[in-house]
């Protein structure tokens, strides 16, 4: 069987990013510029421009600019510096990794465990196989784990013929992290590494990492996630040469001879992780809170057990004294008769069920908050900078659109629910560190504001500022040329253009997973699509399109206004906005191509697919569980 991303096979991850301190040092100077221009700058907003005569539209940007201030705050602080954990050399036996002496030392034991529930059976294959190549230098256990969720027969057929043990269960509760519970019912190894069915470890993933152990207090190690499938696209005078033959060439090279190399459908989707992991993750070494993100992670089995098992007891002993204090309410009493709150105490156990992994569909960084806030062992995080593993990127904007709801939902819930920001056991870094993640998932607020404020001013004339004034531009034009100088050096060679298009284009997920978790709702589980969705996708970009036409359309009115000497619009207005709505429509054109995104001589990932265009499979939650 054949799948399309074969023809990468042969492609390498990139290295991470060298640590330069003097290129560090020259950041931090930066940063600190810009965080004081910036406070120059909403000072002045609040006190001295807004425009009293429409403070319907002044104060929600002013509060928009503040919150985004607040955001741009907390991300300086995460990239602040690079602190990466010294590697050590590979363990090989259970006494290098405990803080006691085990009465009776041996080879460590590692359990690799890949949860499936949909996956093609081939698919999952390529990643055992690629499992059974892993090597270590010294002897030690190691076993492979198929969790199959889907109960198949195919998928146990394939797990036996390369040599993995074949774990499945009864029910489905809890999914992903009732069925990681399940596996370590019945598995023992010392550590545990978690990958999904796509997830392709190198050979080096254990070597490389378990030498952070040696430190016992040592929770978790993740690597980095590498999409080795990622569309290259192709060059601009191929692209134009396919719709406007030699002129077309010509066209392209002549572009290129100016602005450089340009690559058309790129990583349509954005999907490249090496920002998230090289530059968030890592830069939350030094204050050991980079969180756990799922596949490519290794656990330490002690450290899960332990602190699910005090997790569990203080939730049982919260649900105790909330149901006594509901009852000696009801009753008038002082305190419950001992033996009622003895039954009841029976009750709440057996209502509540004991799980190392949380079930929620954020289970891994929910482990992350549990371990982290943990007062009696202060346990660590270790965020690896070398990629270990490869895996699958969405090929579709429906697959990538259910993949980020997932995550902005998910992170929105915890915050609700169990916000770690608030959490006793936390250090004031890892507080702020966990409130730049959960910051940057509401910013669907003021990215709908940023996005829809030029729109007032070019239908009509009414400005959110007393004045477009030099005043106005002395205070503006510094700061937003010193963010893009600093993080330009902060984040050398990653962060670009294309990154902050996507999250400003992102907008209306992140409101809906904003709305759904203030309503109440449950998350839902899906399954992320391992093929490619085929259809049209410009249903999901209706309100990107709604800003593109409306602000194409307000440009237009503007300038056609101005012309016929509407006094109402001035020069500067009409120009700030123009440019500002140009911005917005650059921004959200990405998303747009990347709805009617094809790859170039359209293939399938499987030859013989067992159903064509498999819907989403979307997994509610058990009822009872959050």
């Amino acid at each position: 069987m054949g799948f399309y991303f074969e023809k990468f096979e042969g492609r390498k991850p990139e290295p991470p990013l060298p640590h330069s301190p003097s290129r560090e040092l020259l950041w931090q100077y930066l940063a600190v510029i810009n965080l004081t221009l910036g406070v120059w700058y909403i000072y002045w907003r609040w006190t001295e421009s807004l425009n009293f005569e429409a403070l319907w539209y002044a104060v929600p940007l002013v509060l928009a600019e503040t919150a985004a201030f607040i955001g741009l705050c907390l991300f300086t602080f995460n990239l602040w510096k690079v602190e990466d954990t010294p590697q050590q050399s590979p363990p090989s036996s259970l006494s290098e990794v405990v803080s006691y002496d085990p009465q009776k030392d041996r080879p460590l034991e590692i359990d690799v465990y890949f949860p499936t529930y949909d996956e093609d059976p081939e698919l999952v294959r390529l990643s055992l196989q690629d499992a059974n190549r892993v090597t270590y230098p010294s002897d030690i256990n190691i076993k492979i784990h198929v969790l199959d969720d889907g109960k198949r027969a195919t998928m146990q057929k394939v797990a036996e013929e390369e040599g993995a043990n074949y774990i499945t269960r009864d029910n489905n509760m809890g999914y992903k992290a009732g069925n990681l519970r399940n596996a370590m019912e019945q598995t023992s190894g010392d550590f545990i590494v978690i990958c999904d069915a796509d997830t392709r470890p190198f050979p080096t993933i254990l070597e490389h990492t378990l030498g952070y152990f040696r430190d016992p207090d040592v929770a978790w190690v993740q690597t980095p996630q590498w999409f080795f499938d990622l569309p290259e696209g192709r060059s601009l005078p191929d692209h134009l040469g396919k719709y406007l033959s030699t002129p077309g060439q010509l066209l392209g090279k002549g572009i290129e001879k100016v602005f450089g190399p340009v690559k058309v459908g790129a990583d349509p989707f954005v999907n490249e992780p090496k920002m998230f992991y090289d530059v968030i993750q890592r830069r939350r070494n030094w204050c050991n809170a980079s969180f756990c993100c799922g596949a490519g992670s290794i656990h330490r089995r002690e450290a899960v057990m332990e602190a699910a098992l005090k997790a569990y007891a203080s939730a049982i002993d919260t649900e105790v004294t909330k149901n006594s204090n509901l009852i000696t309410k009801l009753t008038g009493e002082d305190k419950i008769d001992p033996v009622a709150e003895a039954g009841l105490k029976h009750q709440v156990l057996q209502d509540n069920e004991f799980t190392p992994y949380r079930f929620h569909v954020s289970e891994d960084i929910y482990t992350s908050i549990v371990l982290h806030s943990d007062e009696d062992r202060n346990w660590k995080s270790v965020m690896h900078p070398e990629v270990e593993s490869k895996m699958l990127s969405p090929q579709d904007l429906l697959s990538w659109t259910v993949q980020r709801f997932k995550y902005a939902g998910g992170t929105l819930d915890i915050a609700k629910n169990d916000n770690p920001v608030l959490l006793k056991g936390m250090s004031l870094p890892q507080r702020l560190m966990y409130a730049t993640t959960i910051w940057s998932y509401l910013g669907g607020i003021w990215n709908a504001i940023f996005l829809c404020a030029p729109l007032i001013y070019l239908f009509t004339a009414i400005a959110p500022v007393d004045a477009y004034s030099m005043d106005f531009y002395a205070h503006i034009l510094p700061f937003l040329l010193m963010t893009e100088l600093s993080f330009m050096v902060g984040c050398w060679g990653i962060a670009g253009y294309q990154s902050k298009a996507s999250y400003l284009s992102f907008f209306p997920n992140n409101l809906r997973a904003i709305y759904t978790v203030l309503k109440g709702e449950k998350i839902s589980f899906p399954v992320t699509p391992k093929d490619r969705q085929e259809g049209s996708f410009l249903h999901l970009v209706i309100p990107q399109l709604s800003i593109i036409v409306l602000t194409t359309l307000g440009i237009i009115y503007a300038w056609w206004q101005y012309s016929m000497g509407q006094v109402s619009f001035s020069i500067d207005g009409v120009l700030l906005n123009t440019f500002w709505g140009l911005n917005n429509i650059l921004a959200m054109s990405g998303i747009i191509a990347a709805a009617l995104w094809k790859p170039d001589n359209e293939t399938v990932r499987s030859e013989e697919k067992e159903q064509e265009n498999a819907p989403i499979v979307e997994q509610p939650l058990a009822e009872g569980q959050t």
